[in-house]
């Protein structure tokens, strides 16, 4: 039995999202490698700036992968491009797990996060390109959800390590490394066994190849199918008009006014998500709760409990994001962001380490990371990969992500390497930043950010051509998607006549 062709599609999504699982293992992994004692004695001890070159070094090399997918996307298609980050991936993951020094280290984290790079900028993409437009943000949201999966196969692994290695056995920091390589192999084994992305393959002149393709998606095969003929003549008509007046190169993007709105939309979301402060907490959990008394091992283990409680919010992102819209899940996250980041940074300011009611203190800090995981998980994660994946063309889709992705992991590697440093100096007043960009995310998006939900992707360019650059009161059904479902109905309808007329010259 034929699985139903939305099922399909979600499933090919899931297996193009074990690139965001090494991403989301990374993420939580490294907390625990540079806080083992076995890696600080192997490494001498290192310096903040050390510790923060470990952590930033990746997606300082993931902002270089970005930027390189975008073009290679274009060129390669986007399989091909998803299997190129698996296996440089492979080679940098592997000189990670066998560094005997730092220099060994650094060189392993950045090409592994080149690698990284590559997958979380065309994932996104490549799911967007491949969905019904009713499932789209569920598909895409996978990105993050599967993030989430990694994250939770880390925090647990981590705390498991801790407990079971002793302090001088490398084992408590090298096996978390190697194991990120396993979900790397078996995405650089099979991804070319799945379809292309019919958009890539009809702007590169391979019409048929697409349409096969889209029946395949939408119609168990069937070329016929009255909604496969109204996307397939929808792409082909955007496709030919891309070809005249969107952006053949990355200066363009700036050129056109609709391109520009979206790839600076795009680029402030990846930003903003930075600066809710999630990156400060992955990769610096066990300073963060030292700073309020609880030790390595318990960090561990709340950070495991914290990975199920944002596993469960994406799931939620998964099941409602179609339903909701994007942008004011988006407004409202960022809202509770910053009321757990203030409530968390009055609990560190009033009861530092050693303080007699610090038992109470730490399970309250405790709860709020826990609340702004899930807040952040259901929210402001999946909806920085959703976004920028559907609202551009297909010429400028892949330049457009790719910038907002290496925008993404600019600001990841700034907070990478400055909150270890900022930890020592200053303390919780780190934190200030945090709820005052959380309030101002919220404020900037309510303001610019025009609801794309359920709109096919060709219908893109009529929003944020025809949206105003001021959208406070948008709703969620405003410029909502029409023109796809009329065609279809032709088609369909058009069908159902020339049937009509073929049975009754055949009665004749």
């Amino acid at each position: 039995m034929a699985l139903p062709p939305k099922w399909y599609q979600f499933l090919v999504g899931v297996f193009a999202s074990l690139g965001s699982v090494l991403y989301g293992y990374d993420l939580g992994i490294i907390a625990e490698v540079v806080a083992s004692k076995a890696f600080l004695t192997t490494f001498n001890n290192p310096q903040d700036n050390e510790t923060g070159a470990v952590v930033s070094v990746f997606t300082g090399g993931a902002f270089f992968g970005s930027g390189l997918a975008g073009p290679v996307g274009d060129y390669l298609g986007r399989k091909k491009t998803i299997f190129l980050g698996a296996v440089i991936f492979l080679f940098g993951g592997s000189l990670q797990t066998g560094a005997q020094n730092l220099g060994y280290l650094y060189a392993g984290r950045a090409i592994a996060g080149l690698g990284v790079g590559f997958l979380v900028m065309i994932v996104p993409l490549y799911q967007a390109e491949l969905s019904h437009p009713s499932i789209r943000g569920t598909i895409t949201s996978l990105q993050q959800f599967m993030l989430g999966f990694g994250a939770l196969i880390a925090g647990w692994g981590s705390y498991g390590y801790l407990i079971h290695f002793a302090d001088d056995d490398n084992r408590q920091w090298r096996i978390g490394l190697g194991i990120q390589l396993i979900p790397a192999f078996f995405l650089a084994l099979l991804i070319l066994l799945f379809p292309e992305s019919p958009r890539w393959l009809i702007s590169h002149n391979r019409p048929e190849d697409g349409l096969q393709t889209l029946a395949v998606l939408h119609s168990h095969g069937d070329t016929s199918d009255p909604w496969v003929r109204a996307e397939f003549d929808q792409i082909q008509e955007q496709v030919a008009i891309e070809a005249e007046t969107e952006a053949k190169s990355y200066l363009e993007l700036f050129k056109n006014k609709s391109s520009f709105r979206r790839l600076f939309i795009a680029c402030s979301l990846q930003a903003s998500v930075q600066m809710t402060g999630v990156s400060a907490i992955q990769y610096y959990s066990p300073r963060i709760y030292a700073q309020i008394g609880i030790s390595n091992v318990d960090t561990f283990k709340y950070q495991g409990i914290s990975s199920i409680i944002a596993l469960f919010a994406q799931f939620l992102c998964m099941v409602f994001i179609d339903y909701t819209g994007r942008r004011w899940p988006l407004i409202l996250g960022n809202l509770a962001n910053m009321v757990t980041f203030i409530i968390a940074t009055v609990l560190i300011a009033q009861f530092p380490p050693g303080s007699t009611s610090n038992g109470a203190a730490s399970w309250g800090f405790i709860a709020m990371t826990w609340l702004y995981n899930f807040s952040f998980s259901c929210t402001c994660g999946p909806l920085s990969w959703i976004i920028p994946a559907e609202m551009f063309d297909t010429r400028t889709r892949a330049k457009g992500v790719s910038i907002a992705t290496m925008t993404s992991f600019a600001f990841n590697t700034m907070i990478g390497q400055t909150t270890g440093v900022a930890m020592t100096n200053i303390g919780y007043r780190w934190y200030y930043l945090f709820i005052v960009c959380n309030f101002t995310n919220a404020l900037f998006f309510w303001a610019i950010l025009p609801e794309t939900a359920k709109r096919p992707l060709e219908e893109m360019d009529y929003l944020f051509t025809h949206a105003p650059l001021f959208v406070p009161g948008m709703k969620k059904m405003e410029f909502e998607a029409t023109d796809l479902e009329r065609r279809a109905d032709e088609v369909a309808r058009k069908t159902s006549v020339d049937g009509h007329h073929e049975d009754v010259e055949e009665k004749i």
